[in-house]
């Protein structure tokens, strides 16, 4: 099992020397090269500037710091065994780089993760990231580890996550939480030759497959919920499948297998919960929560591991699903002209490989995406796909935060429940949201919301607030192809109140708004849209027949528009005529 979890790890099937592979080895080797080059074992640290030695540890934003530091420490020794063990890294075999992981992984269990440390800052830290890349790099180095050392790390990971982190499924053991306990829990069983922690985490998978009608999991309808009341699917539900998905492989075929009914309703999941907010290889923001803050991710590398995952799953999947799952995947592989997968430098070895693979399967023909509506109720969401565009609805509820922010993350996210609509065209816009979008937009004027511009504080809310609005109408109906959804808005923090109403049509959604009053003093306003500029510069802007300067800083009011289009892009009609302005 230690050799199954080893190619889980590196992957298989693929030359070293063909692209993509031969360019994320060489930037493997180059990473775990400057680790080892820099790595300086000293008291409380391994790199120099990054200490685990918290003077005061409790479970503030300084401990947290800490806490991450000691996880980013085991990050980087996995890394480093990683480009010992793939070929074509150019440290493939180094002795000195196997060594410098040895001494590494001794340093942190002598120093901060072991069963007679107390557990500060983050406790994802302990229970979940640090276990994980620490039984990954005794796979990769096992053969190199004397049994004492081996039996030390898993007392540490016996310490910090306890047969009774699975006692019930409740607090930070659901959901994907549960899914990362369990494999941490796996891998320590494999590499402690404990069967009995192997038959744990495999039971303890069973809570996660069955649907559940309030807080973390899945919902018949499709929606997935972390954090009680956050739509994710894009974030935890991609570290769930992907961690599902990788578990089943290892365990199919041994005594420890995961055989259960719920394990068909995990399958159902990938066309019910994932596939939907998946277009043309991007992953839809709207359930990605905090994910659209982070630097250096985007939409379109979102999409790419969740489609490698999509692979994994079906080779545990019946054929049928196999083979719908693969053909669905080679269309988005086949249509993102933006960010093509296979160019992703940030791509594992493992995800490259099966996505090569299907890439270069002339058996299997790309799918095209469907023509549906998708309406999730139970997390305020709905997806419409016509032929040649789609959109995608965000909105909060009494259920649904307004927003998450959390580890200094998607501070300004405020507004992204407030009739927030992304769309894309099937050639056209799938860069939308992908260059910078999310630092550089204004974010009271998201698109499609209705927002009041009353200030808002960073993290307005609190951190790990997600704040709801006292509001139950927020839904709709949909025959599976069109749908009428609404919504009653109230303000984060405002007097805001007001009804949106969605009708996602055949070539258009018509929004409407009614009864939007604030009595606090500050001005309202809907943003139809809001459009990236690009390296081109700004598309034409059309209002009523007289095409708008271009000019960077332009502005323009209009008083009885009737209609807008902006040029390669969309067109917007305003029945009656409507108050516009240009920004």
């Amino acid at each position: 099992m230690r050799g199954r979890w080893r190619a889980l790890i590196l992957g298989t099937g693929f030359s070293p020397t063909a692209e993509p592979f031969r360019g994320i080895l060489a930037a493997l080797g180059a990473t775990a090269a400057e680790y080892r080059a820099t790595m300086a074992p000293a008291s409380g640290s391994l790199w120099p500037g990054r200490s685990w030695a918290d003077p005061d540890p409790d479970a503030d934003a300084e401990s947290y710091a800490f806490s991450a530091t000691m996880n980013e420490a085991y990050t980087r020794l996995r890394t480093m065994a990683e480009a010992y063990a793939q070929p074509g890294t150019g440290l493939t075999g180094d002795a000195g780089l196997r060594d410098a992981v040895l001494t590494g992984l001794d340093h942190l269990n002598a120093e901060v993760y072991h069963e007679r440390t107390t557990r500060y800052g983050n406790w994802y830290n302990w229970q979940i990231g640090a276990p994980q890349a620490l039984m990954d790099t005794c796979v990769l180095m096992y053969d190199h580890l004397p049994a004492e050392r081996i039996a030390a790390y898993c007392r540490a990971v016996d310490a910090f996550v306890p047969d009774s982190v699975f006692a019930s499924y409740t607090g930070t053991s659901t959901g994907a939480n549960r899914v990362d306990l369990c494999r941490g829990v796996v891998l320590r069983g494999i590499v402690g030759r404990d069967p009995a922690k192997i038959a744990l985490a495999s039971r303890a998978l069973e809570p996660v497959f069955p649907y559940v009608t309030s807080g973390d999991g899945f919902y018949a309808d499709g929606s997935f919920v972390q954090h009680r009341n956050v739509p994710y699917i894009g974030g935890y539900g991609a570290v769930l499948h992907d961690g599902v998905g990788r578990l089943l492989a290892l365990l199919r075929g041994s005594s420890w297998a995961v055989t259960g009914p719920g394990t068909q309703l995990f399958l159902d999941t990938i066309e019910k919960a994932v596939a939907p907010f998946l277009y043309n290889g991007l992953m839809m923001d709207n359930v990605s929560s905090r994910g659209i803050s982070r630097m250096g991710t985007s939409d379109h590398q979102r999409a790419h591991g969740l489609m490698a995952t999509i692979l994994l799953v079906g080779q545990g999947a019946s054929a049928e699903e196999n083979a719908r799952w693969r053909a669905m995947v080679k269309g988005w592989l086949r249509r993102d002209y933006h960010y093509p997968a296979l160019a992703d430098p940030g791509l594992s070895l493992v995800r490259a490989s099966l996505l090569q693979r299907l890439q270069d399967d002339t058996s299997v023909r790309a799918a095209p995406e469907p023509v549906e509506h998708r309406l999730f109720p139970q997390m305020a969401r709905a997806t419409h796909r016509r032929r040649g565009w789609a959109a995608s609805l965000s909105m909060a509820s009494n259920r649904i935060a307004h927003y998450e922010f959390g580890n200094g993350e998607h501070a300004r996210g405020y507004h992204t429940g407030a009739g927030w609509l992304s769309w894309w065209g099937d050639d056209f816009g799938l860069e939308q949201y992908s260059d910078a979008y999310w630092p550089t937009v204004d974010p009271y004027r998201l698109p499609g919301i209705t927002a009041s511009r009353k200030p808002l504080a960073d993290g307005e809310g609190g951190n790990w607030g997600q704040p709801m609005p006292d509001a139950a109408w927020v839904g709709g109906t949909t025959d599976g192809e069109f749908a009428a959804v609404g919504q009653h808005l109230k303000g984060l923090s405002s007097t805001l109140d007001a009804r949106k109403s969605w009708f996602c049509l055949d070539d258009s959604v018509v929004c409407l708004g009614a009864g939007i009053t604030a009595t606090d003093g500050h001005a309202v306003e809907t943003t139809f849209d809001n459009r990236a500029l690009g390296t081109a510069g700004a598309p034409a802007l059309t209002v009523d027949g007289r095409t708008q300067p271009v000019t960077q800083g332009w502005t323009g009011t209009f008083a009885e528009a009737s209609w807008a289009h902006i040029a390669g892009q969309a067109g917007y009609v305003f029945p009656g005529g409507a108050r516009l302005g240009a920004v």
